[in-house]
């Protein structure tokens, strides 16, 4: 098995570890923009920590680097902070299901950005991933089958993955324009977008919704444990990105669907509905469809 396989698995657990705990954050008093704050406020000292102690000399960094890694460090702002608005009006599974149409936005942004051709056979599967996001979103009675991407949700998922599919991207380039061994890429890689993120967050709160961040600040026994799984997810993340292609990445991190409804029906206790199962099946079975057809 190559390596960024398990490298990927191991970052959809801490990924999944931490969705849930930002959602019991977003839960209990903090906004969407603090549950995201919380991240980067535990995870930035622990980064700069790992990279005291690992000794690696900064090398020279291209321009484009750091144009990279700021475009993928603000839209993964944008995504995080959409996801947990979303995880406020739909259960836990059927949040991050709509969110991991990064899979396909992927597969999009390779073919307009790229020049990337999808074959017959993926499209089909991403036709049926689609179809999948349909079903997830809320349609009232009468209303035709494309007013569902009017629906808040679905423009909220569909948004969440869209940003998510370019920091993804953005990633991966800056993480190849760094010298070393894919560990080393990863974590300079990681260095640079948390400071950053960490940054811009603190002044976006401190703009906008005054007082908390000493709320985030307060709730540190919850928060911390945010900061240690997005930090160990996002090392994993960035090192299969300096590995294999974004999409196929983010394909491999389609198990992400099946530990979230775990986690949904054993730590929140939320019912699934035939019809979620139904669109979870589909989204699952279009990324299954992707990961062969590679």
């Amino acid at each position: 098995m190559s390596l960024w396989i398990p490298v990927t698995l191991a970052a959809v657990v801490f990924q999944t570890a931490r969705f849930m705990l930002q959602k019991h954050l977003a839960g209990a008093g903090l906004s969407a923009g603090g549950a995201t704050f919380a991240r980067f406020l535990w995870s930035a000292p622990l980064v700069w920590l790992a990279w005291g102690l690992s000794g690696i000399a900064l090398p020279p960094l291209p321009p484009l680097f750091w144009l990279w890694a700021m475009l993928g460090g603000v839209t993964q702002i944008l995504a995080t902070v959409l996801v947990v608005v979303l995880f406020k009006g739909r259960n836990f599974a059927v949040g991050v299901t709509l969110k991991k149409t990064e899979v396909l936005l992927t597969a999009l942004l390779g073919f307009v950005l790229l020049g990337e051709g999808v074959s017959g056979p993926a499209l089909i599967a991403i036709l049926a991933g689609m179809a999948g996001v349909l079903i997830l979103t809320n349609l009232p009675e009468g209303r035709t089958l494309l007013a569902r991407f009017a629906t808040r949700e679905a423009g909220i998922g569909l948004a969440s993955g869209l940003f998510f599919a370019l920091s993804g991207v953005a990633y991966r380039a800056a993480s190849l324009a760094v010298p070393g061994t894919p560990g080393e890429r990863a974590l300079l890689t990681l260095l640079v977008v948390v400071t950053m993120q960490l940054l811009v967050m603190a002044a976006w709160l401190r703009l906008r919704e005054r007082g908390e961040i000493s709320r985030v600040v307060a709730a540190w026994r919850g928060t911390i444990w945010v900061g240690v799984t997005s930090v160990a997810g996002s090392f994993c993340w960035f090192t299969a990105f300096t590995l294999q292609t974004a999409a196929l990445v983010y394909a491999v991190g389609q198990f992400e669907v099946v530990l979230s409804l775990l986690a949904s029906v054993l730590f929140f206790r939320e019912t699934m509905s035939r019809r979620e199962l139904w669109g979870i099946g589909l989204v699952t079975a279009s990324v299954v469809a992707l990961i062969w057809l590679s």
